[in-house]
C-alpha cells in the first residue's frame, strides 16, 4: 500500500498538504504540555478508561493541570464516567474549548459531538461495507484533531485513554513521537496478563516508548463483614512476575467505584478515603515521581 507522499495525484484535495497542517497543529498545541501519558492495556474489560478518569482526577487533587483525550473514537466512555456528558462544546478562533469537570479537568470526547447516546460513529463512504478501508486513516485523523484543534492551554499533563489492541500505541506514538511514556493497566488474570505482556512488548521494544508502571486493576476486593482482603479471580491467579517490578499500585474492586463511573461523579472526590482511592492518589504520585527522576 502507498504512503500519502507516493500517490501520484490526490484529484485536488490536498491530501498531504491537510496531514501536514494538521500535524503541525498537534506541534504547537503539544509545546504548552509538560508530560504526555498513553494509558493502555491492549485487552478490553480490564477498566482502563475508568483508571484514565480517575488518574486524571487525582492528578488535579494534587496540584496540577491535567486535559485527557477520549482516544477511544468508537467506544467513547470517559465524558459519562467523568460527569460532562451533556457539556456543549464552545468554538472559537483559537480553537475548540474542551469540556471541563467540577475539579477542572479537561476532557475532549467523540462522545460530546454524537447526538444522541446511542449514536454510533459512522464514516461516510459509498456503502458502508467499504468503510473499513478508511476507517483506521479517519481515526487516525480524528485523534490528531482532537489533540491539535482543542484549546488546552499550559497542561502539566495530557493522559490518553487508547482503545484495546496491541496496535493503538504506534497510531499515538505517530502523533506524539516524544510521548512521556505509558501507564499499561491489568487485571489478576492469566487472559488479561496474556494479551498486555504485547502491548509491553509493542511499547518498550517497538516504539521504545518508556513504560511508566503497570496498574493491577480490580486486584482484590475487602469483605464488607470481616474486612478480609479476597480475590476477586482465581485464588491461584497472581499478576506476572514480569509485571511485579514495574508495579504502581493494585487497586481493589469496590462496588462504589462502578456506581461512580455510571453516574458520573468523581469516585475520588466522593470517596476519598476509601482503599481504592488511596491506592489511586499513589498511583498518580508515583506517575509525578516518573517524570520528576527524568
Amino acid at each position: 500500500m502507498k504512503t500519502y507522499k507516493e500517490l501520484p495525484s490526490d484529484a485536488g484535495s490536498n491530501i498531504i498538504g491537510q496531514v501536514e497542517a494538521q500535524a503541525n497543529r498537534v506541534q504547537k498545541r503539544l509545546a504548552s504540555v509538560k508530560h504526555t501519558v498513553a494509558i493502555m492495556s491492549g485487552k478490553g474489560g480490564v477498566g482502563k478508561s475508568s483508571l484514565t478518569a480517575n488518574l486524571a482526577t487525582a492528578l488535579t487533587l494534587q496540584g496540577n493541570t491535567v486535559g485527557v483525550v477520549d482516544a477511544d473514537i468508537n467506544g467513547p466512555t470517559l465524558a459519562k464516567m467523568m460527569g460532562v456528558r451533556n457539556a456543549t462544546l464552545e468554538y472559537t478562533p483559537a480553537g475548540v474549548k474542551p469540556a471541563i469537570t467540577a475539579l477542572g479537568t479537561k476532557l475532549i470526547s467523540m462522545d460530546l459531538l454524537l447526538a444522541e447516546d446511542d449514536a454510533p460513529v459512522i464514516w461516510n463512504a459509498h456503502t458502508q461495507k467499504d468503510a473499513f478501508t478508511w476507517r483506521s486513516a479517519m481515526e487516525v485523523g480524528a485523534l490528531r484533531e482532537f489533540i491539535g484543534d482543542t484549546e488546552w492551554g499550559t497542561l502539566d499533563y495530557l493522559l490518553l485513554d487508547l482503545p484495546p489492541g496491541t496496535d493503538r500505541l504506534p497510531n499515538v506514538a505517530e502523533l506524539i513521537p516524544d510521548l512521556g511514556g505509558v501507564v499499561v493497566v491489568t487485571i489478576p488474570s492469566e487472559v488479561s496478563q496474556f494479551i498486555v505482556k504485547k502491548s509491553v512488548t509493542m511499547a518498550r521494544d517497538v516504539l521504545k516508548v518508556p513504560i511508566i508502571g503497570v496498574v493491577e486493576n480490580m486486584a482484590f476486593y475487602v469483605c464488607q463483614h470481616c474486612g478480609e482482603k479476597e480475590p476477586l479471580f482465581s485464588s491461584d491467579e497472581t499478576l506476572d512476575t514480569a509485571f511485579q517490578q514495574d508495579l504502581l499500585g493494585s487497586v481493589p474492586f469496590d462496588p462504589k467505584l462502578a456506581r461512580s463511573s455510571d453516574d458520573g461523579t468523581l469516585y475520588l472526590h466522593e470517596y476519598p478515603d476509601a482503599p481504592a482511592s488511596k491506592v489511586l492518589m499513589a498511583v498518580a504520585e508515583k506517575v509525578q515521581a516518573f517524570f520528576q527522576s527524568l
